[in-house]
């Protein structure tokens, strides 16, 4: 019979086998070790059960460990996502919502159930979008970031949005969507375009005051000019000349804070043409040698290094830098010299590198004040501009207008030893052998009789007073009209022989800018194409681009310079058209 210590297993297999009675003691020794086996098998089993019932309580611990930080982390970013301030979206590459943030709610009015699935082009119009821009422009695959501003009307109120997002991909850098947010900045929209109304009054205001301060000082020195022409008494020269330069130092203090609102206002730009820095030169010269004797300064151009004749940039710009810097040199220089130097630094790739540097022997600037001086309305100290007077913008401006073509001014001197201002700047090279500027060759007028018929429209009686005593002098044939209706009555005459029209852009009734498109659109030709030169006192920054966009001819703002009156009339006088036809 079978021994019942045997291990269960090897009984059943025994059993199976019909090995019943084991007598053999050889086969009772195999047996037994068979036996020790199954039962030492059953103690590994038994640690390995063990062993892993441990392992597995440890492991759910950690698995509800896990389960609960990802509920946590879940509801904390959910949270995050739903108080977040504004909408966090996301869409597959068609642009249907995917996922959105309980503030999609607030913000559009719609549920996110009624909202998953549809396409962002169901809640946004093109026209609303800042700028016009289409859908197809819109969540492009080609476009890794996207970002535009758009309007959008809640409860009957107008609201801004901010939207940003940016193309997801998958592991295979295949596109498959956008992510973004959507924020409301109508607070800072509602800012901007306060700012745009506050900067439109300020320009404005600007505008207005030019052109109420403009107009009597046009009369000032109108009449000071007149003054100067006709024959007067040897004792009042002086008073005469101390009037017009008033006049022209009160436009000058105008022109200066009408500049710095430009530059601020980011409305200058940068305009190259081809012009001659010889006659650039000699242009400043002739100005400021006549200015500098009658003070007792000396003044001199010095060149260096072989200049080229012509370059190519802003002599506009540049000329207001150099007389800038010479004027504020010869108003801080008692006696002693003014030098202007002009050196040649270096051409590289077709561009000429210029240094000019204004050098003067006057009161000097302590280190103190060196810095400062560049700010506006800023002088030495509270002395210095109540002995010379001045904005304190003109070094401001100069520095400014510098900045504007990559350059910069610098400064060195010292207290009581005169100053230095230089600053280096890029010029293209021109190709052109030389440049003709007439009025280098005859600076002054001779005002012989002009042969030619004007037509000015003008309100104003003091205005008016003075282009008469003007056009006397000169033997301009001319008719006066208060107001635009006036003018185009003028044009329906049949015996109209006027060679050009003065027009003044602020006029009752109807102004220059609608008489000028009138005057455009008449049927006959030779009336409809007449030069139109505006003469306005307002320096509103447009006022040039507005004139061309009704086809003037010109500008000339007031007060005018007699001068450029006569050469303007003059260009278009019949003896002058006569020239060119020969």
């Amino acid at each position: 019979m079978l021994n019942n210590d045997l291990h269960r297993l090897l009984k059943r297999q025994l059993k199976k086998a019909g090995l019943n009675d084991l007598d053999n003691p050889g086969m009772a020794d195999f047996l037994t070790t068979i036996n020790n086996a199954y039962k030492s098998f059953d103690k590994d089993i038994y640690h390995i059960e063990n062993i892993l019932e441990q392992s597995s309580k440890e492991l759910f611990a950690a698995n509800q460990k896990l389960v609960n930080e990802r509920d946590t982390t879940k509801t904390k970013l959910e949270n995050l996502v739903d108080n977040v301030g504004g909408v966090i979206f996301e869409t597959d590459i068609d642009g249907n919502f995917t996922f959105l943030n309980n503030a999609w709610n607030e913000y559009s009015g719609f549920t996110i159930e009624k909202t998953l699935g549809k396409n962002f082009k169901e809640f946004l119009v093109t026209k609303n979008i800042e700028g016009n821009k289409e859908f197809q422009e819109l969540f492009s695959k080609k476009r890794k970031r996207i970002e535009f501003i758009f309007k959008y009307k809640i409860n009957n109120k107008l609201m801004w949005f901010e939207l940003k997002s940016k193309l997801i991909k998958d592991n295979n850098d295949l596109p498959t969507g956008f992510i973004g947010t959507i924020i409301d900045v109508t607070d800072l929209k509602e800012t901007e375009v306060e700012l745009q109304k506050a900067s439109k009054s300020k320009d404005e205001f600007l505008s207005t005051m030019s052109h109420e301060i403009r107009t009597p000082l046009n009369a000032v020195t109108g009449l000071t000019n007149i003054l100067l022409m006709e024959d007067y008494l040897p004792e009042q020269v002086e008073n005469l000349k101390a009037l017009k330069y008033s006049g022209e130092h009160l436009l000058g203090l105008i022109n200066d804070l009408l500049d710095f609102d430009k530059i601020k206002s980011g409305k200058l730009k940068v305009t190259e043409k081809d012009f001659s820095l010889h006659y650039f030169l000699e242009n400043i010269k002739s100005h400021f040698q006549l200015r500098a004797e009658k003070k007792g300064v000396v003044f001199n151009v010095k060149k260096e290094n072989d200049l080229p004749d012509n370059i190519i940039g802003d002599k506009l710009k540049l000329t207001q830098i150099v007389k800038n810097l010479l004027s504020n040199s010869l108003k801080f220089t008692e006696k002693g010299s003014i030098v202007l130097s002009v050196e040649n630094l270096g051409i590289n790739n077709n561009k000429i590198s210029l240094k000019f540097s204004i050098v003067d022997t006057g009161i000097g600037i302590s280190k103190s004040r060196q810095e400062s001086i560049f700010d506006s309305f800023m002088q030495a100290n509270s002395e210095t501009s109540i002995k010379y007077g001045g904005t304190g913008l003109g070094l401001s401006i100069s520095k400014k207008l510098l900045n504007l073509q990559d350059s910069d001014l610098v400064v060195e001197s010292t207290l009581g030893n005169g100053a230095t201002f230089s600053f280096e700047i890029r010029y293209k090279v021109s190709n052109r052998l030389n440049l003709y500027e007439p009025a280098m060759i005859k600076m002054q007028p001779n005002y012989e009789p002009l042969n030619i018929n004007v037509l000015v429209a003008e309100d104003n009686k003091m205005n008016v007073l003075i282009l008469k005593r003007f056009f006397l002098k000169w033997k301009v044939n001319y008719k006066v009209a208060e107001n635009g209706e006036e003018v185009l009555k003028f044009f329906e005459r049949s015996n109209f022989d006027f060679d050009l029209v003065l027009m003044d852009l602020q006029m009752p009734v109807l102004d220059g800018y609608q008489t000028a498109k009138f005057i455009r659109n008449i049927s006959d030709k030779s009336k409809a194409n007449i030069p139109i030169i505006a003469l306005t006192a307002f320096a509103q920054t447009d006022i040039k681009e507005k004139t061309k966009h009704y086809k003037m001819n010109g500008f000339m703002g007031k007060p005018f310079n007699p001068e450029k009156l006569y050469k303007l009339l003059k260009s278009y006088s019949n003896d002058a058209l006569n020239e060119q036809v020969i």
